[in-house]
């Protein structure tokens, strides 16, 4: 029984293992002589000896590899694939360079066998067209990525790109345009190597003669090693690496830095000041183990790169691939290709050698769907098969070494924070805002930390073509000097002229006119010949409006401008009412209401105790109004007696007062002062009149009067002059010219400077500036913008502008067309403070004569208690009402003691003695009743 047990498991045994070979066999192809290809070499072999001795992976299966030497030539690399396939390999690792991986990666999808690239970077490796092609290093897309993000954050908006001319070159700076764009900056000059171009340095030299002579000094080099370092070597021989230059160079120099460090001192000294990007790979325990174990390696041929690492994890890669790849049932089989055995049989290239990996598919997804850490970091795939989360290190070449100046990584940018700190938010006040440092201190080209501008003016003799209008009319802004070609004069030119000599540097400027010299020239077309290329900048009399803008950028507004609309004028300065002009009508209406109001709080503060407020009620209401109307001129000649109505009055004759002086002050200013007017208030009465407007040739008026504020085209009428201004204005209508004139406002006061027979109505209704034109995203516009405002600081601006346009006395005159009357808002706080003294004072008058109704019980109470027996409730209400109407009415004298004693007008006088109480009762009754309330 054991025997068969023993057999049954012997046998099981030989089951599970009847497919899994003792050796895989994988190839490798990468340039042995490279940089690169020397330290991916050993990093290759250490990886399979440490995948075969590895128990947790592939067991008791050993990988074996074979290594082929492409020397970056595209046709190598195809024959040396072509062995491969020859010898049943189940994956490549490689290739290294972008020319072989186009190349081979036809026959790697044609046979099923997945290539591991550990070093292409070529963006446009697409998984759809090579889905057997998987990228275990870093795209050039995020490199060219972190350097746009380096342009930006240093304000520079051009640069110039040396690539080699080929796919690697070709591609990365195409990648490099993409990313500039989407920030709106470019690159202003491609100029590409010729991939053998080591050795010429003819070629070298012209290329870098030509970058001299363009703008731009921001220098992107993407090239292979060899060829860098002999543009290094030119450009310093050319003084390039100097003091005004940017270089930045793509990961193939970290390469040699890190590989070849120190680099012999000839090579250093060519590259001092250039920033250089690096593949960032995480400091963890396992990097650390391996550089110490690659130190111990015997005659290793170069320090570590970050290539070496990626291809150390593209083999552990492979490795556990191939592992969960045999723990899922997959056997390793090649089958023959019917197509390829019909060419073989044609010819004598043995093409049926090569065999289709059968379980290739597979393996492909085990590869992707494998996620592991390796000396790289975290080595998992997106969908389009890139890695996540790429970085780069940002360094400085200083001395003899390098200096870390910040990080890159696509999903949080530049930071001189590590990217993993960020992602486990180890650093969480290390944020990307304004109070955070996104790089450190560069040392730039020339040992200077001082931030280059990124261009200047060359010195090749090149002019700037500056536009500048051939103006016919207000010529003190802009004009042609007489019997020049391209000499101008005015304030424009001297503001352009004064700004330009506070740059820095030197501005070769070419003033070239436009226009034909008998109107006005088109703004909006000369601005738009910015963007034609014909002209390099305009200067003059431009206004900023939100079209030209879309197009050019301008400067900092060196003038401040806005439409304004100008209409003539009459004067009235006379006239029979010219004496109810200073109160506009609610005016007039709020100060008689209040007069009547006060005399009449006054009469019933008074009625009680003053028989000047006595009387019949004609007297008395004649005693109102004249009271009432006579404060205005302190001739009232009622005396008050009640303290409450001294209190009133008082603030009364305050308010009367200030109400007189303002209106003795502006009836003065009418009578005295030449008062305007106009039926055109401002643009919204304009608007709505059918009269025709005047606007000036070439201005931007018409177009906003036309698409801004609808105004048909048939009311427009277009004037050259300020002649034409004077004329049409004085016509009107009526005899062929225009109500008003739409011109800015920097024109209008010139022309009104000389015309003082027209005024601006209204307000400004637009409010923008007069700056300089030049193309999008021009370097010269900051920098003249700066030389503005220090223009503005100093007061050469206010010079000049006083030179040019300086005002004579009809410009001193109000610009009002119409005085402003005087409006309630103006005295609303008076007549307030007046109306709560009169209510405050009646409030406490009835509180009076209240607590004397109810202060005791009089006889008339007592009549009353005893009617109420023989009359209903209303009779007793009616009663009451009399007797407080009586109250009110009831004369109040005050003694000389102090005492008060009342009596009623009109009553029969009690001489009935000490009568009994009831009699006094029925005579003080009829004595009530017969007393009339308003007397």
């Amino acid at each position: 029984m054991k025997q068969l047990w023993a057999l049954l498991f012997f046998s099981w045994l030989c089951l599970a293992h009847c497919g899994k070979p003792t050796v895989v066999k994988i190839g490798a192809i990468f340039s042995f002589n490279s940089v690169i290809g020397k330290v991916a070499k050993v990093a290759i072999e250490e990886a399979v000896k440490d995948v075969n001795s590895n128990p947790n992976i592939l067991q008791e299966t050993h990988l074996q590899v074979s290594m082929q030497n492409s020397n970056c030539s595209g046709f190598m690399g195809m024959v040396e694939a072509l062995r491969f396939m020859e010898k049943d390999v189940v994956g490549i690792i490689g290739p290294q360079c972008s020319v072989v991986a186009h190349m081979i990666s036809h026959m790697a999808n044609e046979l099923r066998v997945p290539l591991l690239s550990f070093a292409v970077t070529d963006p446009v490796m697409s998984p759809l067209q090579f889905p057997y092609f998987i990228r275990t290093t870093q795209s050039d897309l995020y490199q060219m990525d972190a350097i746009a993000s380096i342009v930006d954050f240093y304000g520079w908006k051009e640069v110039i790109a040396v690539f080699v001319d080929d796919d690697y070159g070709r591609n990365g700076v195409a990648a490099l345009n993409d990313k500039l764009a989407s920030r709106r900056l470019r690159i202003t000059y491609k100029a590409g190597l010729h991939p053998d171009t080591v050795a010429n340095k003819n070629e070298i030299m012209n290329i870098l003669i030509k970058i001299m002579l363009l703008q731009p000094r921001i220098i992107v080099i993407h090239v292979y090693s060899e060829m860098g370092f002999a543009v290094f070597k030119e450009a310093k021989y050319l003084g390039m690496m100097e003091n005004g230059y940017v270089w930045i160079a793509t990961d193939w120099l970290s390469t040699n830095l890190d590989s070849s460090s120190p680099l012999p001192p000839e090579r250093l000294e060519t590259i001092q000041g250039v920033l250089v990007l690096r593949p960032h790979t995480p400091d963890s325990t396992l990097k650390r183990e391996f550089y110490s174990k690659w130190r111990r390696i015997p005659g290793y041929p170069l320090a570590l790169n970050a290539y070496a690492l990626y291809a150390y994890d593209s083999v552990m890669l492979l490795a556990r691939a191939l592992d969960k790849f045999f723990k899922h049932g997959g056997i390793i089989s090649f089958s023959n290709d019917t197509m390829l055995d019909e060419l073989g049989k044609s010819g004598n290239l043995n093409l049926e050698a090569m065999t289709i990996f059968d379980g290739g598919e597979t393996l492909l997804k085990d590869i992707l769907g494998t996620q592991m850490v390796g000396l790289t970091g975290q080595l998992d795939f997106t969908p389009d098969r890139s890695r996540t989360r790429p970085a780069y290190d940002i360094i400085n070449v200083a001395g003899t070494g390098v200096r870390q100046i910040g990080y890159w990584s696509n999903h949080s940018g530049l930071s001189v924070v590590s990217p993993e700190s960020l992602d486990t938010k180890k650093q969480p006040n290390m944020s990307f805002g304004t109070t955070n440092p996104k790089l450190k201190n560069v040392i730039w080209p020339g040992e200077t930390f001082v931030k280059p501008r990124g261009w200047v003016f060359t010195n090749n003799g090149k002019e700037l073509k500056i536009g500048v209008p051939r103006r016919v009319s207000y010529k003190e802004f802009v004009s042609q000097i007489r019997g020049t070609e391209n000499m101008f004069k005015g304030f424009c030119i001297d503001v352009f002229t004064a700004a330009v000599n506070l740059l820095p540097y030197a501005v070769p400027v070419k003033f070239i006119p436009y226009g034909d010299g008998k109107k006005n020239p088109s703004y909006t077309h000369m601005v738009e010949m910015i963007t034609t290329g014909n002209f390099d900048g305009v200067v003059g009399d431009t206004a900023i409006v939100t079209n030209r803008t879309k197009i050019v950028d301008f400067t900092q507004p060196y003038a401040a401008s806005g439409l304004v609309v100008v209409a003539p004028f009459k004067k009235l300065n006379s006239g029979a009412w010219a004496f109810l002009r200073p109160f506009n009508r609610l005016m007039w209406a709020v100060t008689g209401c209040c007069f009547l109001f006060v005399g009449i709080v006054v009469w019933i503060l008074e009625h009680r105790t003053n028989d000047e407020f006595r009387g019949p009620p004609k007297r008395q209401c004649v005693t109102i109004l004249w009271f009432s109307f006579s404060t205005m001129f302190f001739a009232h000649r009622e005396n008050t007696v009640s303290t409450l109505g001294r209190l009133v009055l008082i603030i009364w004759l305050f308010v009367v007062l200030i109400i007189n002086s303002s209106y003795t002050a502006s009836l003065t200013s009418i009578l005295t002062v030449q008062q305007l007017s106009s039926p055109i208030k401002g643009i919204e009465s304009l608007r709505e009149r059918d009269d025709p407007i005047g606007f000036q040739v070439g201005s931007f008026a018409e177009s906003y009067l036309r698409n801004e504020l609808n105004i048909s085209e048939s009311r427009l009428v277009p004037l050259g002059s300020p002649e034409a201004y004077a004329k049409a204005l004085k016509d009107g209508p009526s005899k062929g010219g225009v109500a008003a004139i739409v011109d800015e406002r920097p024109y209008v006061e010139l022309f009104l400077s000389s015309n003082c027979a027209y005024r601006i109505v209204g307000q400004e209704f637009t409010k923008s500036g007069w700056g300089f034109a030049f193309p999008r995203d021009s370097p010269l516009a900051i920098d003249l913008s700066t030389a503005i405002l220090e223009l503005a600081e100093n007061g050469d601006l206010q010079r000049i502008h006083d030179k040019w346009l300086m005002k004579n006395a009809c410009t001193l005159e109000n610009a009002e067309l119409e005085s402003d009357r005087l409006h309630l808002k103006s005295f609303w706080g008076l007549f307030l403070i007046c109306g709560v003294a009169c209510l405050l004072a009646l409030l406490l008058y009835f509180v009076q004569i209240i607590r004397q109704f109810f202060a005791k019980p009089s006889e008339e109470d007592s009549i009353g208690r005893e009617l109420s027996q023989n009359h209903d409730s209303s009779s007793l209400r009616s009663t009451r009402l009399q007797r407080f109407l009586s109250l009110m009415d009831e004369k109040e004298e005050v003694s000389k003691g102090g005492s008060k004693k009342r009596k009623i007008d009109g009553s029969v006088n009690d001489t009935l003695g000490s009568g009994s109480r009831r009699s006094r009762g029925f005579d003080r009754e009829r004595s009530f009743n017969s007393v009339n309330p308003l007397d």
